[in-house]
């Protein structure tokens, strides 16, 4: 099974990213995560070219279209997910029906280094994927205090997040099964 991960995050060092690759480790056996990490190259979003999109949407589309399901991670900016990424789903999502979003499996995490681990960003993350038909996991995974989340290793510190992160990347993987 392919899971990809793409990170809302564009900063070297993301926690985001990092927690994607902690998450890449409790994957379920025959299961692997495929890192996106071309967010930064997707031009601003125009409807007169979205029936030739540049070629860094065009991958991301095939990326998405490839894997079995999607396991999001954003950080909060102003209460709401960053803009890139939300740019990033406009193309996704256009031209109306050319959607690889459409019927795949999404959860989505958060983390951040204040104290609410990117609650809202999560919900509004979730609210877009389930308006492109998305099968959205309705959980929230809020990570807080992210900068001393993390062992040297990679991994969470938390065993009891951990096995946390662990359950929701089981469900993901689950609801392939289940379509």
């Amino acid at each position: 099974m392919r899971v990809l991960g793409i990170s809302g995050s564009l900063r070297q060092g993301s926690h985001n990213t990092e927690l994607l690759r902690a998450a890449a480790e409790l994957l379920p056996p025959g299961t692997q995560l495929e890192l996106y990490e071309g967010l930064a190259d997707i031009p601003p979003y125009g409807e007169d070219v979205e029936h030739e999109p540049p070629q860094a949407v065009a991958e991301l589309k095939d990326a998405i279209a490839a894997a079995d399901v999607v396991l999001f991670s954003t950080p909060e900016y102003n209460h709401s997910l960053p803009g890139q990424l939300k740019n990033a789903l406009d193309w996704v999502s256009r031209p109306y029906g050319d959607n690889p979003l459409i019927g795949k499996p999404v959860a989505v995490l958060g983390a951040s280094s204040g104290m609410f681990g990117a609650v809202w960003a999560q919900a509004e993350l979730r609210k877009v994927a389930a308006a492109m038909g998305a099968r959205v996991i309705d959980r929230e995974f809020p990570l807080a205090g992210a900068k001393d989340a993390f062992s040297p290793d990679g991994k969470l510190v938390d065993a009891a997040l951990e096995q946390e992160l662990a359950d929701l990347c089981a469900q993901l993987c689950e609801q392939l099964v289940a379509a």
